[in-house]
């Protein structure tokens, strides 16, 4: 069956992108990344597809960041340079991993002597040699060393281990979610915290090559980081209703919204439209706000709840009365995990269907 032509051939729920406000984006993070000579290595988990990576890394990125060895293998399709920023723990995932074409250089981020032993086994076993990050909290208190000296330890162990190239440390700023404005004092104790950890590692002889951190609601201030070398945001590719709240993007700098259809305007304030939280999905919004989402061109109309396949907009603030069989453009919460509930996204310019790609790396 060929790919719609226009939005009036797309069934609904369905994911768009303005693929000229995508691509601006990318210019966009490129161009901050060279005025302050930071490598950029955006996350695939937003986007999941080969073809969007590709096009991130002809913007300018290094390679790629990836959280499963699914993403890996997919990215490795279309780049030559891979993070995987999570501990690959288990034969099965090292076995994976160390499949991955030889041409691909990659790096994984760990923080234990468990997670670096199997590893080295798997590398070296297959003669092969993969760069290892030593990952530090930041503060998020998810993962990651709580100490310097024990980052300095783990790194040690990784340069002397075989099948192993110590690169450098890592970080994710995830407790970093306010305002942009407003970060001024988290940015600062992240900025000490992370400097604690390079002296450690440099006065050891094992000076970080790279320091590897940042988010979108932090990146903007990346370089307000001391030692940071590297990027990895995810989110800002295509943005969502979190990153406008927050600061980090303009709401016209939003790419992607869900595109769905009115089904029901019985109940008086609402109407229910065919996207619910198998396509929205049902996270809260890390901001100063209410909802699972707003509509694009009127955000003041919010998603007020979902279920799995309803979603209701509150009309409470807008004189606009939706008739059965509008349709409409959400912008969700959080747009990584919308991402991952579809098959297909449909890049789009105005009411035209331009392109459109597999989200090839959704699942596991």
């Amino acid at each position: 069956m060929p790919d719609p032509r226009s939005l009036t051939e797309i069934d609904t729920p369905a994911p768009l992108v303005d693929v000229d406000q995508m691509h601006a984006n990318l210019r966009r993070a490129a161009e901050y990344c060279r005025a302050h000579g930071l490598v950029w290595r955006p996350h695939a988990k937003t986007h999941k597809s080969p073809s969007l990576a590709a096009a991130q890394v002809k913007a300018g990125a290094v390679g790629v960041t990836v959280a499963t060895p699914r993403e890996a293998e997919v990215m490795a399709q279309a780049v030559d340079d891979i993070l995987l920023a999570y501990p690959p723990i288990g034969a099965a995932k090292l076995r994976r991993l160390i499949a991955l074409p030889e041409r691909v250089r990659l790096t994984v981020g760990l923080d234990s002597a468990e997670a670096l032993r199997g590893l080295s086994d798997a590398a070296h076993e297959a003669g092969r040699t993969v760069g290892v990050l030593v990952e530090a909290d930041a503060g998020m208190g998810r993962v990651g060393l709580q100490t310097p000296a024990e980052a300095v330890a783990l790194a040690r162990t990784a340069a002397d281990s075989p099948g192993i190239e110590y690169r450098g440390v890592m970080f994710y700023p995830g407790h970093v979610r306010g305002n942009v404005g407003g970060q001024d004092e988290a940015i600062r104790a992240l900025s000490d915290r992370v400097s604690s950890f390079v002296a450690a590692l440099s006065a050891a002889g094992l000076a970080p090559k790279v320091v590897s951190g940042g988010s979108t609601p932090t990146f903007w201030r990346s370089h307000e980081v001391r030692g940071l070398t590297e990027v990895r945001p995810g989110t800002n590719i295509f943005n969502d209703r979190t990153t406008s709240e927050i600061g980090a993007c303009g709401w016209d700098e939003c790419a992607y919204s869900v595109l769905a259809t009115v089904v029901s305007t019985a109940v008086p304030g609402q109407a229910v439209v065919d996207a619910g939280s198998k396509a929205l999905a049902k996270e809260e919004i890390r901001a100063e706000t209410v909802g699972f989402g707003a509509l694009l061109d009127r955000p003041e109309v919010l998603v007020k709840s979902v279920s799995e396949e309803h979603g209701l907009l509150d009309l409470s603030r807008t004189d606009w009365r939706p008739r059965v069989g509008d349709r409409v453009r959400i912008v969700p919460n959080h747009v990584c995990v919308s991402v991952n509930l579809h098959e297909r996204v449909y890049g789009v310019r105005g009411e035209q269907v331009v392109d459109a790609w597999d989200v090839a790396a959704r699942g596991r």
